[in-house]
């Protein structure tokens, strides 16, 4: 069986449906011509993903002269019935119950739904479900009437503002449902007045206390309300918050593609629109910020989110499915090339965001996909960059990382700090003073004791002149020349306290792209091995964001900062100092951003060696106990930049193994 029929990421998957579309032997062009349709793949890319595919067992390449064919070994129905499968046994523990409550919306019993429905909350409000209408479809239309009118949550209103061209409203069905329910409330506007204005309209007639954006064909889980209800109840300061969503196919059979969300994160939703759907906002709060702008139809919402979380005293996330997304040929949800202008409104609504806030932006362009966003900072003046590297021995190594800087690197105010950690080789030594003649600003300080990684580096900043340190390992390779703008770019703004980069592996697959606190019970990379090729979970390895942590392998930090919070902490010799300074940089009411476009190599401590002595594992030991003592809160509760619904298990944020995982359970690390 093909790599023990593993689950194929999405680019894999994507190949392996155009291979099974095509008769048999398959040429590379028959894929190409398949996958222009769908999902572009250039044409070195699309080989890679065949190698790996080929690697993998699912494919057979065959060479016929100087070209290639290609034959699946792994029948489509075979690896559906597997996938099929794998989530009934993994997903459901092989229990046809489980997997009945996992098919139903929202995963929840009638038994569950009724209680629910019973429960009396002690301060209850109401929530205005506002939607705008056009020449909507009557079916989809009654699904989604029919999936509030099923809240198990009952203070609540529909406002429907149909904006379609004269007979082609809506009126007839939203009159039924309004004689049979008076919490159904319509508007037949006559004319198209756009999303926005059709938005605004319905929001006209709301006189609930909270604002809920819907679709006209989407559908609410029957508890989506009562969830809300509930986290008010909790959080009554609360006047912003949004839920986890899936999507739902055009017969609305089929749930696919769920969206599980970390809690609010400005850098993401700056990268993408990753809040969407379910959104929920006070009606003080949307008075307050102005309702819709008609001059970004297409990202109106984007727009409407950015300005509603900018305003709002407290942001919330429901980590719960509540909201199923229809998903068809014309929606963005399917098809992002249907609307090009959308993305282009998007760009304009993260531009204006940024200037309502203070930040200066030169540009926001495409990131990897359509919907996903690069923002270009404004590098303010000149400031001096120091590089600390500490080294021992690895010449060779050093001298790779810091001439690719010197000659390669598109920033040029930088001074390098390396940090000698008791070398023996003399090679080394006469390589410090050939390089420290070579170039000017290259400077080698002695650390006499032993190794601890955290007081080299605390060091090493004693002799560093510059504004802002840039921590680098030994080990490392640029690829984005202009990675040091890229990282200064975010660490000069006042709410960002340090800046990570995406690093890979020498074969292109990923080593770092963030940190999760909570990953194999303390703290672990996201994306380890994921070829740089394939797309990640909503494409987070290539969005800009916040995360708990980074690597400090390669790290942007304020120096000024970095005296402030005391820089490494000492009694972490080895393991997890840089994740402690992050969480200590976070606890000082900083950002820690991670940024793809900041792009190395790193060859993964070489100089550093193993964990395979009885003295190291002790010392190992030693330090999870430390970090567990200063950080038991997020440990317990759960990194909020990650999602209770993903594993801990693994760093490719999968969903829960919930034969071995309860939802939101912290991973129980055994030392």
């Amino acid at each position: 069986m093909a790599d023990a029929m593993r689950t194929l990421p999405d680019a894999e998957l994507e190949v392996m449906q155009a291979i099974w579309a095509c008769e048999e032997p398959v040429k590379r062009a028959a894929i190409s011509a398949i996958l222009d349709r769908t999902h572009p793949m250039a044409p070195t890319t699309l080989l890679t993903v065949l190698s790996r595919l080929a690697d993998k067992g699912f494919v057979r390449i065959e060479k016929t002269g100087r070209s290639a064919e290609y034959r699946p070994l792994v029948a489509k129905e075979d690896y559906l019935a597997r996938q099929g499968r794998k989530f009934y046994d993994t997903l459901c523990g092989g229990s046809l119950p489980a997997f009945a409550a996992a098919l139903c919306a929202s995963g929840l019993t009638a038994e569950e739904l009724e209680e629910q429905r019973k429960k009396v909350f002690d301060a209850p409000v109401k929530f205005s479900i506002v939607i705008p209408a056009f020449k909507t479809p009557e079916r989809f239309l009654r699904e989604m009437l029919d999936s509030i009118a099923e809240q198990t949550y009952a203070n609540w209103e529909v406002c429907v503002a149909d904006g379609s061209p004269a007979g082609q409203s809506c009126e007839r069905v939203l009159e039924q449902y309004a004689k049979k329910d008076s919490r159904f409330k319509y508007v037949i506007l006559g004319e198209n007045k756009g999303i926005s204005g059709n938005t605004n309209a319905a929001m006209d007639m709301a006189t609930g206390d909270y604002i809920v954006l819907a679709d006209h064909d989407d559908k609410l889980t029957p508890n989506a309300l009562y969830e809300c209800a509930k986290l008010l109840q909790e959080h009554p300061g609360c006047d912003c918050f949004y839920s986890d969503e899936d999507k739902l196919d055009m017969d609305g059979g089929a749930l696919f593609d769920p969206h599980f969300k970390p809690d609010f994160n400005i850098d993401l939703l700056c990268s993408v629109n990753y809040i969407c759907h379910l959104f929920v906002v006070s009606h003080d709060l949307a008075a307050q910020v102005g309702g819709f702008r008609q001059e970004y139809d297409g990202a109106q919402d984007y727009d409407f989110i950015f300005r509603c979380t900018e305003k709002a005293k407290e942001i919330r996330h429901i980590p719960k499915v509540l909201y199923h997304w229809r998903c068809h040929k014309d929606s963005t949800a399917s098809n992002p090339e249907s609307k090009l202008y959308a993305f282009d409104a998007g760009a304009r609504a993260i531009m204006d965001h940024y200037k309502r806030v203070g930040i200066e932006a030169e540009r926001v362009e495409k990131g990897v996909d359509y919907g996903i966003y690069h923002s270009v900072y404004k590098i303010q003046g000149e400031p001096l960059v120091s590089i600390i590297i500490p080294n021992k021995d690895h010449h060779t190594d050093l001298d790779l990382c810091l001439r690719a800087i010197e000659t390669r690197a598109t920033y040029r105010n930088v001074e390098f700090i390396i940090v000698e950690n008791n070398s023996t080789e003399r090679e080394t030594f006469e390589y410090y003073e050939k390089i420290q003649k070579e170039f000017s600003n290259v400077y080698v300080v002695t650390w006499e004791r032993e190794f601890n990684y955290s007081a080299i580096n605390n060091f090493g900043v004693t002799f560093a002149k510059g504004e802002y340190l840039l921590f680098l390992n030994n080990d490392t390779e640029l690829i984005a020349e202009n990675f040091i703008e890229e990282m200064l770019g975010l660490c000069q703004r006042e709410d960002v306290g340090a800046v990570g980069a995406r690093l890979l592996y020498q074969d292109d697959t990923i080593q770092h792209a963030g940190v999760v606190i909570g990953f194999g019970g303390i703290a672990g990379h996201t994306f380890i091995g994921l070829h740089k090729a394939e797309n990640s979970y909503f494409h987070r390895a290539m969005s800009t964001q916040d995360y708990s942590a980074v690597t400090a392998a390669c790290l942007m930090t304020k120096k000024a900062l970095f005296d402030e919070v005391g820089g490494f902490t000492e009694k972490l010799a080895v393991a997890f100092n840089d994740i402690d300074y992050c969480m200590k940089v976070r606890a000082s009411n900083h950002l820690v951003v991670y940024n793809p476009y900041a792009l190395l190599y790193h060859y993964e401590s070489k100089s550093r060696g193993l964990e395979d002595t009885p003295e190291k594992v002790a010392r190992f030991n030693r330090e999870i106990k430390i970090f567990s003592e200063r950080w038991p809160e997020i440990l317990k509760n759960g990194d909020p930049y990650y999602n209770p619904n993903l594993t801990l298990r693994k760093s490719n944020f999968a969903l829960r193994d919930l034969k071995k995982e309860k939802i939101g359970e912290p991973y129980h690390l055994e030392v």
